[in-house]
């Protein structure tokens, strides 16, 4: 009786577990310390001191949630010149600049924010 009952706590937690795991996977879940899950993250837009002129695409791979899209748009607005709208359904980070940006400064930054960058298009 009492293996009966070990048995049937664990396979509760599992279905908890599993629920989780799939909820994080469909960004649906507050990962990475993003929160609660209801509420959204304010991201506030970085303004550029000059005309930009011109923007590239960037793809990142590894974002899950809001807290996700917050890191890497911080990344990539340090960069002096530069300012990033992410979208995270799109896995894609769209960077204004006013200045010419190395697509390996934008690599690191993304990168050393915790992301994987799967290609920079002009």
């Amino acid at each position: 009786m009492v293996d009966a009952i070990i048995v049937l706590i664990v396979i509760v937690l599992l279905i908890f577990a599993l629920k989780g795991t799939l909820k994080h996977f469909k960004g649906e879940s507050p990962c990475c310390g993003g929160g609660s899950g209801l509420i959204k993250t304010e991201i506030e837009e970085k303004v550029l001191e000059h005309p930009a002129i011109g923007k590239k695409t960037v793809m990142v791979s590894g974002m899950h949630c809001d807290h996700c899209v917050k890191s890497v748009t911080e990344a990539i607005d340090k960069i002096e010149g530069a300012s990033a709208k992410v979208n995270l359904k799109k896995e894609e980070a769209v960077v204004s600049y006013d200045r010419e940006i190395d697509d390996d400064d934008l690599k690191k930054a993304v990168e050393e924010a915790g992301f994987k960058v799967v290609d920079i298009r002009a």
